[in-house]
């Protein structure tokens, strides 16, 4: 169990925390969440001991060990899977001594611990790690030199999964991975048999791999039960009790004030208005809550173009003599909204480079409109800013002819105020950078916007603010992302980039889902024949219909339960002053009844369908 109790820490003099406390169980997985800049990352650091804290004390368990990605894998000459196996030290540690141990009773307990702690399938564990992060078994055998940062970040977080830690700190593992990466973590993480701390921006990973939130905000620690979600719909709720309180008791502070007022001066009320100033001292404010700053993307408006704006009439497309997409029949429209989607390495980014006019066609044909103009951004361009130039200068590089006024407000379109205007971008967040990238990106006011991950280092609302401008954008727009929540919501075409090809999408996203989950039919072991078993008796299917009747009424009894808790927590009374216990009390219940009700879901399930089998045999 992580216990966080009344800690207090400050950087520099700016106070992170203030009396913060939260517990963790043991097993659970929680998602920490808040804005930019709130110390997120600082509290992983205290729980590891990097900082020493003013207050307050973080204790796990004697031996638990804690752990995380920190930095990408060094380059070496070390393959994939030996640098992964390396990251379990004692399993590594263990074989090493095997090696040289003599005395009969030591190496009777090495093996027994390399028994306990599965050492002999954990090349298997290994190479199904990789593999999840979009690794083939040949890529696993090659050197990590031949792998870029990017890559590298993508080992360290096998690395840290497989030496399977008490705690797992992550800080935005999706970062690094493409869609079919992230999906597969979320999997992983929702069965990790340990604890799990995960900062994220992902709002599918908050609600699918976590069971908790954990909130960081005005320096306090709040833990709410459910994903991010029910997170979000029970803040709002409290948000909402906060400003209804602290308005009642405004006026009622106004009501005993005038009373004061009126009296305080006339002896047969001086009795009267004494109480009243007492009542008024003793009374303990309750502080609207602050609305958070709005977040902001403001993209210029291009002409209207004639259709099509771009069209592949038989393209290919590739790096050098080796062809990646063939036979593009491709048309773009200035209203679209396309998603490409496809497994890593299929060739979304080289399709995403030929619409930008970054790489040529090598046969057939491309044509733009005349006056087509292109923004691009891909994650890399953040990593290329000028870090010793402020943002400001930046603007004034590609607008040299346009006044301080109007480039100052161009930054504030995007969210990037007058204190950062001015600074370099060396001391600027991940998120200000990517939203200055966005805006060299689209400063021209193109008719095509090209976004390779734009998402990566944007909080959620910086997510939703994007939403709304890619939504209200009047130029088309080329997604690639791992962000389904920003897929779905932008998006209304699907292509599937796939073995060469490029080819409109038949089902939707949650489709696409399945089947990048289902993993790929070669992959799966085939079963020999079976013969078929002999059809139950009379008996043993009525006990297998008995047995479906009692999943369905427990599932209708939960149902029931989660109605009537439902209510309860929609109920703003539970989230006024001083029932913060009951509050709590009633969304931990509402949690148990949900895990409840997969658990008999699950089991109806598969009683159906050992009857639909029994039957049909």
């Amino acid at each position: 169990m992580l216990r966080i109790t009344d800690i207090t820490f400050a950087i520099e003099g700016r106070p992170l925390f203030e009396g913060a406390s939260a517990t963790i169980p043991n097993g659970h997985k929680v998602g920490l969440v808040g804005a930019n800049g709130a110390g997120k990352t600082t509290l992983f650091k205290l729980i590891r001991g990097e900082y020493a804290l003013e207050s307050g004390a973080i204790s796990l368990p004697m031996r638990a060990r804690i752990g995380g990605v920190a930095q990408e894998v060094p380059s070496s000459a070390t393959s994939l899977l030996d640098t992964v196996l390396a990251a379990d030290t004692e399993r590594a540690a263990l074989l090493a001594e095997a090696e040289t141990a003599h005395d009969p009773a030591r190496i009777a307990e090495i093996q027994t611990r390399l028994s306990d702690i599965d050492a002999w399938s954990a090349e298997g564990r290994a190479s199904a790690i990789l593999k999840g992060l979009g690794f083939d078994a040949e890529a696993q055998l090659r050197p990590c030199s031949d792998f870029s940062g990017g890559w590298r970040m993508r080992v360290a977080l096998a690395g840290v999964l497989f030496a399977q830690p008490d705690l797992l700190l992550l800080d935005e593992p999706t970062n690094y991975l493409d869609l079919e990466g992230a999906l597969w973590l979320e999997q992983y993480l929702a069965k990790y048999p340990h604890t799990v701390i995960v900062i994220s921006h992902d709002r599918d990973l908050l609600n699918r791999a976590v069971g908790s939130i954990l909130h960081l905000e005005e320096r306090k620690l709040t833990l709410y039960q459910g994903g991010y979600d029910t997170f979000a719909r029970t803040r709002a709720l409290k948000r909402e009790a906060q400003a209804a309180a602290a308005k009642k008791q405004e006026a009622r502070r106004a009501h005993l004030q005038s009373f004061v007022d009126r009296f305080k001066a006339k002896a047969t009320k001086a009795a009267q208005a004494q109480s009243r100033v007492k009542m008024l001292e003793k009374m303990v404010p309750i502080t609207a809550p602050e609305e958070a700053a709005k977040q902001v993307f403001t993209f210029p408006e291009p002409e209207q173009l004639s259709p099509p704006i771009i069209a592949l009439d038989g393209a290919s497309v590739g790096y050098g003599e080796r062809v990646i997409l063939r036979r593009l029949n491709l048309r773009i429209d200035q209203d679209d909204r396309i998603a490409l989607l496809g497994r890593n390495g299929e060739g979304k980014s080289t399709l995403s480079k030929l619409l930008a006019a970054k790489l040529e066609v090598m046969d057939g044909k491309i044509s733009r409109s005349t006056k087509l103009r292109i923004g691009y951004f891909a994650q890399h361009q953040v990593d290329e800013l000028d870090l010793n130039a402020t943002p400001l200068l930046h603007l004034q590089r590609v607008l040299p002819e346009e006044g301080q006024v109007k480039l100052r407000a161009r930054l504030a379109g995007f969210g990037l105020g007058a204190d950062q205007a001015g600074t370099e971008v060396r001391k600027l967040s991940g998120g200000q950078k990517a939203r200055l990238s966005l805006l060299l990106a689209t400063y021209d006011a193109p008719h095509l916007l090209i976004l390779d991950e734009p998402t990566n280092h944007l909080d959620i609302e910086s997510r939703e603010a994007l939403v709304e401008a890619l939504t209200a954008y009047s130029g088309a727009v080329i997604l690639v992302s791992h962000d389904m929540h920003l897929l779905g919501l932008v998006a209304d075409r699907l292509w599937l980039v796939k073995g060469g090809a490029v080819a409109p999408y038949a089902g939707d996203l949650e489709a696409y889902r399945a089947e990048l989950l289902a993993g790929d039919p070669e992959d799966k072991p085939k079963s020999e024949a079976k013969p078929k078993p002999a059809k139950p008796g009379r008996e043993a299917l009525q006990a297998l219909r008995s047995e479906v009747r009692k999943c369905e009424d427990r599932v209708n009894k939960l149902s029931e339960m989660i109605e009537k808790l439902d209510a309860i927590l929609a109920d703003s009374a539970l989230y006024e002053a001083g029932k913060t216990a009951e509050a709590e009390k009633w969304m931990k219940k509402h949690a148990e009844a949900r895990e409840a009700m997969d658990r008999a879901e699950a089991l109806w399930m598969e009683a159906l369908e050992k009857l639909e089998l029994a039957e049909a045999g």
